[in-house]
């Protein structure tokens, strides 16, 4: 949510965390001359989560558009969670600039003893002139339209949400990638060149054409607006399609400091929209017959400053699928003290509900305290 550069890496479309922030980076080595020199600075943040989740949908330390499964259970469950915590690290040779980053969502420990997390890998890639390298953010994903929240993320059920390995070039307001292609839906495991390898039934015998995408943004003074295209191929599962999918997405500003954010995905994103919600093919209950799965998502959230440190949004996202006929959605406002320039508190009250096709509606309400301290 900070970093150093923003104005550069959010052009690009790179921009580490979700929002820009009063804190730089902390510089922590410059030495050497012209091409030679290099500058190295550390950022991240430390944040504190207590959750607590009433309903029928099973405690998580944030929402995705998943669905648990099992049969609708009253829960009640409180929990703390420093895990969504990062610490990224930026390496500047002139006009080459490497950037690493990682959290602590990779799995492992437990509440028991030890409470330990493994760290997990967000971002590593580098730029060079137009050129960017390595996984980061989509190019389909408008980093910047998502809403300000203390849930992580806040409503990925209706935004386009995914890292990527990739390689992209940069042109004024035209951004244009190939991506990773993964078919999520085939039974694989989505690793196929992972340590050795696999072999037989077990790998990926498609999958050879990346993923192309393209992005287009408009800025102005009210703000700016941007509009995505995908187009990739979809063969595994024993089908062979051309899918294609479109993002439209923007801020708009409203008063000093207000601002009105939204995105709209449509078309066969699969799993680049409404994380976890969908797979990219499914099997249609009504006819036995594997397909591409269609998806609608579509988020919104307004940002008001009730003073010089005192902010709040409120926001909504919703997606529903075609085939499998899943309707989810989430909902949430917040109240955001930033108490200097390197914390900030907040509590943040919402619900995310499921209404899929066939299954009994459920839904779970959530409350939640963060504080977090930023460097």
């Amino acid at each position: 949510m900070h970093a150093f550069n923003i104005k550069t890496l959010a052009a690009a479309g790179l921009t580490s965390a979700l929002f820009t922030s009063p804190v730089s980076a902390v510089e922590i080595y410059n030495q050497g001359e012209g091409e030679n020199k290099a500058v190295v600075a550390i950022g991240g943040y430390v944040k504190m989560d207590i959750r607590h989740v009433n309903g029928d949908i099973a405690y998580q330390d944030y929402w995705v558009a998943n669905y648990p499964g099992g049969e609708p259970t009253e829960t009640s469950h409180t929990g703390f969670n420093v895990r969504e915590s990062r610490v990224n690290l930026k390496v500047d040779y002139g006009d080459i600039t490497g950037f690493v980053e990682i959290d602590f969502y990779g799995g492992g420990g437990n509440e028991i003893i030890s409470n330990s997390s493994n760290p997990r890998l967000r971002h590593l890639y580098f730029t060079y002139q137009n050129w960017t390298a390595g996984q980061a953010w989509s190019t389909f994903m408008p980093v910047r339209s998502m809403p300000e929240t203390l849930d992580f993320g806040g409503p990925f059920i209706g935004e386009a949400f995914m890292r990527a390995v990739l390689v992209r070039y940069t042109y004024d307001n035209w951004e244009f990638a190939l991506e990773n292609p993964e078919t999520w839906g085939d039974g694989d495991i989505g690793t196929p060149s992972s340590a050795i390898g696999l072999s037989g039934d077990d790998a990926d015998a498609d999958e050879s054409i990346p993923d192309l995408v393209t992005r287009y943004t408009h800025t102005a003074e009210w703000g700016w607006v941007a509009v995505a295209a995908m187009l990739r191929q979809v063969d595994e599962g024993g089908i062979d399609e051309t899918a294609f999918a479109a993002n439209l997405a923007g801020v708009i500003n409203i008063f000093e400091g207000d601002d009105f954010r939204f995105q709209v995905t449509g078309g066969k994103p699969g799993r680049y929209a409404s994380a976890a919600m969908t797979p990219d093919i499914v099997r249609n209950p009504a006819n036995d017959e594997i397909e591409v799965e269609e998806t609608l998502a579509y988020s919104f959230s307004f940002r008001h400053h009730w003073s010089d440190t005192l902010r709040s949004t409120a926001y909504f996202g919703t997606a529903e699928t075609e085939v499998l006929e899943k309707k989810r959605s989430q909902w949430g406002i917040n109240l955001i003290n930033q108490v200097n320039k390197h914390l900030k508190v907040g509590v943040e009250y919402g619900n995310y509900a499921i209404d899929d096709e066939g299954i009994i509606a459920v839904d779970s309400d959530y409350l939640q305290l963060s504080a977090q301290m930023s460097f």
